[in-house]
Formats: structure tokens, sequence, C-alpha cells
């Protein structure tokens, strides 16, 4: 008996990276999920997709843009999960309520946020904030420093809450809060290890010269990895490393050899974009990044602060203002080789660090239009990670196969996450059961289009994306109507 299919993705180069398929085939969808691959599959739809690759759709472990039209951008690139698992949700139950109830074109999810649980224990943050509103409290001290025994309690109490919730992770934002004890990092990796999820950690140290390296901020992780047996998740290696990225690989690669469970992420940018009152940004620890003043830009205005007196003064003025940081120079061969090793590093998944669009005045962009408004503004990497990495290693520079380059895109995130919630089984494949989360693109095209002059430019030659079997991009243009977004939670079918 002949199956007929809700919807024939018809003739398209397909990419399963888990089991190798890289060939020719139909691939059929019905009821959210895909129903079979083969050849001649008969469907009451057909999309001719020929020429095109079918890939599973992109997993961005990275994403604070957790808004409709900060997502419609991200599925623009291909992503049809986006998770907020660095700085995570005061409380996981109401932002998966919150996004629910207003609709989502693409999937989400949420660690426990330990920056928010402690900016709620100690800088008096109210539990209806559901994500914690870290860029604004960024430089306030009363959080950011160490903390009691009873402190310690209270924060990990809270962490829990979350983790019961259905949060996958905890969320640490370590090199915002540099004060804080390794001890209670400590208490938080052995909840995660109890609950058998990983931490997903800013790393508290990045300086290139000491005290406090790239270096150091690792070593502590790898410790506490050994110590508690957690998994250790690094983000962004690329802007935690910078240029001691060879001393952080090699010693992530002893660790993994020795048995510590660590797993890393990178995006292909060298500038980064973070609050400007973030500690790190100190007038007086610059030289010690290897940063000058004006290497910073004051996003509302364009400024770049002439000297450090400029930048003292910017910081106590808009603590919370986006700023970007140009850690590695992309014009500079020697810089763009960095950044590759970064990206190239042993199974290092593909993660953009994606921010949300904001307006001319500073503040996040929620409305559902689109395309968004003129003057919106973000990092570029919010727009093009996923098609940049395509572009850039698997065509130009050929150091990643296609397949393999999807890999990191799609399975290897799965993976990472597969021991927090079976959901996770059946994403970052093309195979029968799989979710219908795909995305069709033409390798020979697919770029980022997205610059720090224009970094709301989306990504072309992402023809089509389905969530859940439902299309949000057709023909490259966004779905405007399609919700088909649903929550990714811990420990749930």
């Amino acid at each position: 008996m002949t199956t007929t299919h809700d919807l024939v993705l018809a003739g398209g180069r397909v990419l399963d990276p888990e089991s190798g398929l890289d060939a020719v085939r139909d691939v059929g969808v019905t009821g959210g999920v895909v129903s079979g691959v083969g050849e001649r599959l008969a469907g009451r739809r057909r999309t001719d997709v020929s020429g095109l690759a079918v890939a599973p759709g992109f997993i961005d472990m990275h994403s604070h843009a957790q808004t409709v039209m900060s997502m419609r951008l991200q599925a623009c690139d291909g992503v049809t999960t986006a998770l907020e698992l660095e700085a995570g949700a005061l409380s996981v139950e109401r932002a998966h309520r919150e996004a629910e109830r207003a609709g989502r074109p693409i999937n989400y999810g949420f660690s426990a946020s330990w920056a928010a649980a402690r900016m709620a224990v100690l800088g008096g943050l109210k539990t209806d904030h559901a994500r914690g509103d870290v860029p604004s409290r960024i430089s306030d001290t009363a959080w950011t420093g160490a903390g009691t025994a009873d402190v310690t309690r209270r924060v990990v109490d809270r962490l829990e809450k979350e983790l019961a919730a259905g949060a996958l992770g905890i969320g640490v934002l370590l090199g915002y809060a540099p004060g804080a004890e390794h001890r209670e990092y400590l208490d938080v990796a052995r909840l995660a290890a109890r609950y058998r999820v990983p931490t997903f950690t800013h790393a508290r140290h990045k300086n290139q010269a000491e005290p406090g390296t790239a270096l150091q901020g690792v070593q502590e992780i790898v410790a506490v990895g050994l110590d508690s047996g957690a998994h250790m998740h690094l983000c962004h290696l690329n802007s935690t490393s910078l240029r001691q990225l060879d001393l952080v690989t090699e010693l992530i690669g002893r660790a993994r050899e020795h048995g510590v469970g660590i797993t890393t992420e990178a995006y292909p940018y060298g500038t980064s974009m973070t609050a400007l009152g973030a500690a790190f940004l100190d007038p007086g620890n610059l030289a010690r990044l290897g940063l000058l003043p004006t290497d910073i830009v004051y996003t509302p205005t364009g400024e770049r602060p002439a000297d450090a007196d400029r930048l003292r003064t910017l910081r106590e003025q808009d603590p919370g203002a986006m700023a970007l940081i140009r850690y590695l120079d992309e014009s500079r061969a020697a810089d763009r080789e960095l950044l590759a090793r970064a990206t190239l590093f042993d199974d290092t998944a593909v993660a953009s660090d994606a921010l949300p669009l904001y307006g001319p005045d500073g503040r996040v962009l929620t409305g559902t239009q689109w395309p968004p408004p003129e003057g919106a503004t973000t990092h570029p990497r919010s727009a093009g990670t996923f098609a940049r990495t395509l572009r850039v290693f698997a065509r130009e520079r050929a150091e990643l196969s296609l397949l393999e380059a999807v890999r990191r895109c799609t399975l290897l995130p799965a993976r990472i996450l597969a021991s927090v919630s079976p959901q996770f089984a059946r994403k970052g494949r093309v195979r029968t059961g799989a979710d219908a989360d795909l995305t069709v693109f033409d390798p020979g095209t697919v770029t980022d289009n997205s610059t720090y002059d224009a970094p709301g430019r989306a990504s072309t030659g992402i023809r089509h994306v389905l969530v859940n079997g439902t299309f949000v991009v057709r023909d490259q243009a966004v779905e405007t109507a399609a919700m088909p977004g649903r929550p990714v939670r811990a420990g749930t079918l």
C-alpha cells in the first residue's frame, strides 16, 4: 500500500548527519513529523526542491533573541529552535506561558538563570521578570559580589525549582559577576549533576594578560566539571578564548581525554556585543583584554569613546546600553585564522549568541511587524551566523564538508542536549519519525547579508524553513501568520 504524505519536498539533496545520507531523495511530511524519506513519494502537496539541500532545522543553543520579530530574522537564517541557555530565565514556567500565549514562529526553551536568581536574592529583582532583565542590572554590584553560605543556599534552591519546572540546565553568567565565590559555582554544578543537565557558562575570565586570563577562566570550568561530574558547556569559545584560543583548546582536549564532560560552541564573528556596564569592560581592565576604549562602540549613538574617562562616563550614565567590542579584527588574516580555529575546533557547535532587535531608543522591539522597522539594530550574528558558517567554511574555505557543517548546526547541539530531554532525539535529523523541523537551502548561494553597519539584513539562499511541518519561510519570504513554535522542556516527550 502506497503512503500518501501531506507534503512532499521533492528531489532535494537530503543531508542527514545521523545516518550520513547525502543523496537526492524525497522527504514526506505528515502531522508535524517526517513521515518518509525515499524516492518518488506520493503527496497531497508537492514542493519541488531540486537543486537545493534539505537539512534538519538549525538548533541555536545560544539565543537571547526571544521576540517574534527577532525569531523571524533567525528563521531566515535557517533556525528552527532557538534556546536561551546562557542567560536563562528567572521563571521558566512564566517564560513558556508568555511565549505560548503570544505565539512563536520557531521552537524555544530556557535554562534556569543563575544571574537572575542572584539578582532576586541579592538585588531585589521581582519574580515577575520572566527573563531577569540582566542588561539593565549588569553593573549593579549588589548581585555581582561574594555571597554568604545562606545566599548560596537560597540561589541553589531557586535554581532547583526552575529545573523541576522544565529548565534545560543552568545558565551561569559568571563573567558578569566575577566576585561570586568559586564554591557557589561548584554547588550550582553539583545541582546540575544531580538533575543530569548541563551548566552553560560564560567563563569568569577572558583577559589576555594576568590576572584573570581566558585560560584561567576555562581551568575553573574544567575543575568544577571534574569535581561535580556535571556536563560543563563553555559558551562562545571564540569570544571567551580570544588570543589564548590554542591554550584553551589544548586544555579542553586534555580534559575530555580524562573524562571531563565539556562541550563548546562558537560564532564566526570577531566583534562581540554586550551591555556596556559589564565588569570586564571596566576601563582599568581593558589593557589586560588587549583593548583600547576606541575598540568599543556605544551603539545608541555609534560613538567610540576617545579615552578611559569618556568610557567611564558612558558606563555610569547608561550601563545597560548595548556595545560592540572589537576583540579580533576580521580584516586581518591572522585574526580571521584565529576565528576559524575556534569555529573548527573538534565538536564545536554553531551557536549565534543572537541578540534581539533594538529600536532607536535602545529598547527591545517586541512587536510582530515584518520586516523590522528602519533604524532597528542588533549584532549581525543575530541574522547571519548559520548562513555565514555554510558560506565561509563549507563553500569558500572548504574546511568542512557540507554534511559536517550541517551536523554542527543540527545533530551536534541535539546530542549535547540529548540527556536533558527526549525531544532532542527527534531533532537534528532527517529520518522517519523526526520532527519536521527542516531547512531547505541553496549550497551555492546561501550567504549572510548582515554587517556591523546593517545588522538586521536577513540571510539569503535559505529557500524554505518548516517548523513542526509548517512553513515559516517559503520561497525566502516570511510567513507572518505562521506561529508553529513549541516549547522544548527538560524530561518531556
